[in-house]
């Protein structure tokens, strides 16, 4: 199935505005902690790789992670954003930290056991070069285990918007079933595949969008609306997404892809 590259943020801008959040990410990135658990409780226990790849390594929290629990292995964190490497650096946990592409890896065929990428690639265009550049620099056996966000993430807050101005504040997502057709038809063997709503709750807008803003997470679509947003339209937003309350607060509800699949030969 083809992607239009248009519905997804230029990849300049997003290198640019995670380089910007490195320092205050870690501090609001709940969401991404347990994203990230979660596709690493789904790698097999066994055979521990000899070389893995944390492919849009950002402050290098799981790098470390895969550090710890493959400690014999060689391990290279990538990242397009270059603030986020510079801040991963001294931390530690890969062996090799290098800015790169995931649509075109700086690597050589065969090179790796493991790719492990959380919540990165819902920024790629093209998620069928990110999948076959994985088959290519995977070896046999080697397993490519991703998360991600689908369509339908911030939902609450794209409809709120929508009821404003009918413009696109909120960042767009591939369809999990274009996740699929992709992940079917790469040459990898699908393992695992699944779409799990996590949502989140705030006691109010400006907490959400504080968050998104640290995370370097908020709005980087082509063609958003420039300019300051007028008193008017931030109540009128305030009211609308204020019939999402519920008892624990307003609801933020992303849709998270797992997956996990493997190079056969």
């Amino acid at each position: 199935m083809a992607e239009t590259a248009a519905v997804l943020p230029d990849k300049r801008q997003v290198a640019a505005s995670f380089s910007r959040a490195a320092a205050s990410y870690d501090a609001v990135a709940g969401l991404q902690r347990r994203v990230g658990e979660g596709l690493l409780a789904r790698l097999p226990a066994d055979p521990a790789p000899s070389r893995w790849l944390d492919l849009g390594s950002g402050t290098g929290h799981f790098a470390r992670a895969l550090a710890a629990r493959f400690p014999a292995a060689d391990g290279l964190a990538l990242d397009i954003a270059e603030g986020m490497l510079r801040h991963a650096r001294p931390l530690g946990g890969a062996r090799s930290f290098a800015a790169g592409d995931a649509e075109r890896l700086p690597l050589r065929d065969g090179c790796l056991e493991l790719i492990f990428s959380s919540l990165a690639v819902q920024w790629c265009a093209d998620f069928a070069a990110v999948l076959a550049e994985a088959r290519r620099t995977l070896q046999p056996g080697g397993l490519f285990a991703f998360s991600s966000l689908a369509a339908g993430t911030l939902q609450e807050l794209r409809d709120s918007w929508q009821a404003v101005d009918g413009f696109a504040h909120v960042n767009r997502f591939r369809p999990f079933e274009t996740y699929r057709e992709l992940c079917e038809g790469s040459g990898l063997a699908v393992r695992q595949l699944a779409l799990e709503a996590e949502v989140l709750h705030f006691s109010d807008l400006r907490q959400l969008t504080h968050e998104l803003k640290a995370l370097g997470a908020h709005n980087l679509n082509p063609g958003r609306p420039g300019g300051l947003t007028g008193r008017a339209r931030l109540r009128a937003l305030l009211e609308a997404y204020e019939a999402f309350r519920t008892p624990a607060g307003l609801p933020a509800t992303y849709q998270v892809v797992y997956g996990v699949l493997q190079r056969e030969h």
